[in-house]
């Protein structure tokens, strides 16, 4: 079976695909895993909740003790005559009233210790607590307070309020829940005072302190608002170092839910009073034994993954090596090297891909040998055309300026002029060589900007200044004139007042920098960019050149050199030429 190879990758994934079904046998051990798992899981979300029942019943064991102890005041005459609104009290009954309700409260508090304090406050201004003299903070009036507001809202039903620094009692300061109800008059028909009876929070952190769900699980408890009761990093909590699911708890229903992302489970209790007791431990914990299970699965799949996992190994490889070969062959064509061929051994895809790629890489070597020979022709015809570049009304001009200074006698001026114009015609019909040294280039600069300033007397000046280190350095042939042409005809030409060209050189960034300034008529940004984009056209000769010399360059010598222009109208233009450094 071994020896047979599919004609096709069709056909050969097709057989590979057929041999993984013996990775069922994993499939099947890994359901079996997962029902095993989630039955564990089940199981321990059914103790937690046993155990948040249980906490629950501690917990709702002290609030009704809190109850029965409000209830006690709510229903005790004394109380009610001591804040009722009865003028005919006197001072000695008012005290004896106190004491009685005093020693009243004590009596409670004795046999509860987790009770932090008893109070009644009367709305006829009368106070009394558990404590033998009841000094009140005067900073913090009762009448503000949440619990006591939500007393008097709620009419004398009983009120539970978040854990809370109870402040009222001058130099106390705890940490309490408060259970807290409006006490009615004799009749029932209206209120008299607020009872407040406060449960030291130790007590409710005790129970859920002790207990645990796992070697990391906890209890903690939101009250009907959202607000922490309790929770073991309370201080995280608030500090925001650590999250729960609040909203996911507070929406929930009494049960329990997976949070994904932490890997923690919430099983939910929700109390009589409004708060919810929420039990959370974590899915890795609650397997007892996860490596006996996880060893079980492997044992039952172990033999027959190993199988398909030969088999599929082979047969991908037997697939895969002939386009290994092929995408070699790919990386010596990225390289450059368009003379290496693709083996073609096998017919199917594979071995028509091969013959495929073959035929491309052969018409990619003769498209990029004629590219080559067409952009040598390209040069060639760019570099004559520049060289046959003379404009015949600047030659015209020229002779016609020889003739009138011959007739003037003027014969040095004449010996110059006819001298700078021969040499611009010898640099015009020298050899094709594209590359000569800038010391010709100069010259030849310089024999035209001659002629140039014998014509124009006057109006035009210029200066060249190219050190004689860089005269050995070779520069594409007839480099400068276009620019300086461009500067003569649109830049000084105009101007009522004479112009300047300056030609400068320097060595910069590992290549050469020409610099053509003029201070002439300058151009917008909308005219550099027709001139550097402009195309050749024999009607339009005032900037043939000028992007064509930029192109020559970026052939030659690649992106990084060029031509660029900085100019402003009425400001002069700049251009400046940048070539490598070639010997």
């Amino acid at each position: 079976m071994l020896d047979y190879y599919p004609k096709t990758i069709h056909a050969a994934i097709s057989t590979a695909f057929s041999l993984l079904i013996l990775a069922a046998i994993a499939v099947t051990s890994l359901i079996s895993y997962n029902v095993s798992e989630d039955a564990v899981i089940s199981n321990s979300e059914a103790y937690m909740g046993e155990i948040i029942t249980q906490v629950n019943n501690n917990i709702q064991s002290y609030i009704d003790n809190m109850e029965n102890i409000s209830l006690i005041i709510f229903t005790n005459k004394d109380v009610k005559y001591y804040i009722s609104s009865n003028p005919f009290i006197s001072r000695e009954e008012v005290r004896s009233y106190q004491k009685n309700i005093s020693d009243l409260f004590q009596s409670l508090l004795y046999t509860r210790k987790d009770i932090a304090s008893i109070m009644v406050f009367g709305y006829n201004g009368r106070v009394v607590s558990d404590r033998r003299l009841t000094q009140l903070n005067p900073n913090v009036p009762p009448q503000d307070q949440d619990w006591y507001k939500q007393a008097v809202k709620e009419g004398g039903r009983s009120v539970i309020s978040p854990p809370h620094v109870q402040n009222v009692l001058q130099g106390e300061y705890s940490w309490v829940v408060s259970l807290s109800r409006e006490l009615k008059s004799i009749n029932g028909m209206t209120g008299q005072g607020v009872a407040l009876v406060d449960l030291k929070l130790n007590v409710i952190n005790d129970i859920c302190r002790n207990v645990k769900l796992g070697q990391r699980g906890y209890v903690f408890i939101v009250d009907s608002s959202g607000n922490i009761v309790y929770h073991p990093q309370q201080q995280l909590i608030y500090s925001k170092l650590r999250t729960e699911q609040i909203g996911r708890v507070m929406a929930s229903e009494q049960g329990s839910f997976v949070d994904k992302d932490s890997g923690r489970i919430y099983t939910i209790h929700d109390t009589s009073f409004g708060w919810k007791i929420v039990g959370v431990a974590y899915q890795d914990e609650l397997i007892s034994n996860p490596s006996a299970m996880r060893n079980s699965f492997l044992l039952w799949a172990a033999a027959g993954l190993a199988v398909t996992l030969i088999i599929s190994f082979i047969i991908s490889h037997r697939i895969t090596r002939p386009i290994r070969r092929l995408q070699a062959v790919m990386r010596q064509v990225e390289r450059g090297d368009f003379d290496v061929r693709a083996e073609v051994g096998q017919a199917g895809e594979v071995g028509q891909l091969g013959r495929a790629f073959n035929m491309m890489v052969g018409q990619t070597r003769r498209l990029l040998d004629e590219r080559v020979q067409t952009e040598k022709i390209k040069r060639r015809t760019e570099l004559r055309l520049l060289q046959s570049q003379i404009n015949p009304h600047f030659l015209y001009n020229t002779l016609d300026s020889i003739i009138w200074m011959a007739e003037q006698r003027k014969n040095e001026e004449v010996v110059l002029m006819t001298s700078a114009l021969a040499k611009l015609f010898r640099a015009s019909i020298a050899k094709d060589d594209e590359l000569v040294p800038i010391r010709v280039e100069v010259e030849h600069i310089d024999s035209y900007l001659q002629i140039q300033k014998m014509r124009y007397r006057d109006k035009l000046d210029y200066a060249i200044d190219v050190p004689r280190e860089l005269h050995a350095f070779k520069t594409p042939r007839i480099l400068l004139q276009p620019f300086v042409e461009n500067a003569i005809y649109h830049g000084i030409k105009n101007l009522p007042e004479g112009g300047m060209i300056a030609i400068s050189a320097r060595q910069a960034d590992n290549g050469i920098e020409f610099r053509v300034s003029d201070n002439g008529q300058g151009m917008s940004e909308e005219t550099i960019k027709l001139i550097m984009g402009a195309v050749r056209r024999d009607s339009d000769r005032d900037h043939i050149g000028v992007s064509n010399v930029n192109e020559r360059i970026e052939l030659a010598f690649g992106s990084d050199y060029g031509v660029s222009i900085e100019s402003e109208p009425g400001e002069g233009t700049t251009v400046a030429i940048k070539i490598p450094q070639v010997r």
